[in-house]
């Protein structure tokens, strides 16, 4: 999942005795990864907190041959001993569609590889979707220990929506693990903070408007330790004969989710939790969306912008919206 949110910078005054954060930015997760670390400025805890994530996404690529994920949708239905760690997403991923009611599906794969959010292959044709849409079930995924077996033999598993969320999480483990009590994982917009800013003040977090530049914001979070995670259909979409398609497909159309919501932020304790629910979310709408984040342990609160522009606030977070 493609998203964008924009982190603020602290303002005010600054010690210019303080020692600067060591941070980097890389190209992985098919986008751009920064991590910061404020302390302790540890440039061997940055590099293996980016080597951490090299080696997950190695395991969960649905497309880089050999992968945990590869090697399960290319065995024709044959079981696949995986890591543990594919094998504890791949549970999650289950138990995702379970509250979702079907509408969060891990064993989307088949369709959401038909689709080019490039624009350069257009729309899929009616016949492929419908043949796509018949695989995706995630009841018919079987794990036993760290072992994966698909009850149909023709699906494939994409942990797309959630795999970016874990990542997140497990280099944030890894960072408090050894010492860190104040940096910020970037993983192209899911958001993990570990502790407070440098001078003690709450984290400053801009949330994208859906229909504006991708600079403008419609408005601010402040947070502490949490993780802020966003689903849109604002990003990788194209344009045919004046219709929009983006990237959040409704597994049971086959086709980009219609949902009347165009961009949801999710605050939580976890940001494979916020990865899921944002998503979720977005596919179920707005009218779904306060009974959702109630049930959801550990979310502290969500932003939900209706095509319409509306802005919905739910649960226990501070959000100021810009403009209004």
């Amino acid at each position: 999942m493609l998203i964008t949110l924009l982190l603020l910078g602290a303002g005010g005054c600054e010690d210019k005795n303080a020692a600067k954060p060591v941070s980097e930015t890389r190209l992985l997760l098919d986008t751009f990864c920064s991590i910061t670390i404020y302390a302790p400025q540890d440039e061997e805890l940055l590099s293996d907190a980016f080597g951490l994530c090299e080696e997950l996404e190695a395991l969960f690529s649905i497309s880089a041959e050999g992968s945990d994920v590869w090697n399960i949708n290319h065995a024709h239905g044959e079981p696949v001993a995986v890591s543990p760690q594919t094998a504890e997403l791949i549970r999650a991923g289950v138990e995702y569609g379970e509250m979702s009611g079907g509408m969060f599906d891990i064993s989307i794969g088949r369709l959401s590889t038909l689709w080019d959010f490039t624009g350069m292959s257009g729309v899929p044709a009616e016949a492929d979707i419908a043949a796509a849409r018949e695989t995706v079930d995630y009841r018919k995924i079987n794990i036993a220990g760290n072992v994966v077996q698909m009850g149909n033999a023709d699906a494939w598993i994409d942990l797309g929506g959630i795999a970016k969320g874990y990542i997140a999480d497990c280099i944030a483990e890894m960072l408090r693990g050894r010492g860190a009590t104040s940096a910020i994982i970037d993983l192209g917009g899911n958001i993990v903070t570990i502790g407070k800013k440098a001078d003690g003040s709450l984290w400053k977090i801009g949330v994208t408007d859906p229909f504006g530049e991708r600079t403008d914001l419609i408005g601010i979070i402040e947070t502490g330790e949490a993780s802020v995670v966003s689903a849109g259909t604002y990003e990788r979409r194209f344009v045919v004969d004046g219709t929009a398609y983006h990237h959040i497909l409704d597994p049971g159309t086959g086709m980009p989710v219609r949902s009347g919501v165009a961009g949801v932020t999710i605050v939580s304790e976890s940001s494979m939790d916020g990865d899921a629910l944002s998503t979720t979310l977005l596919l179920l709408g707005s009218g779904d969306a306060a009974a959702v984040v109630e049930r959801a342990a550990g979310i502290e609160g969500a932003v939900l912008v209706t095509d319409g522009g509306e802005i919905h606030r739910f649960g226990d977070l501070v959000f100021t919206a810009i403009g209004g």
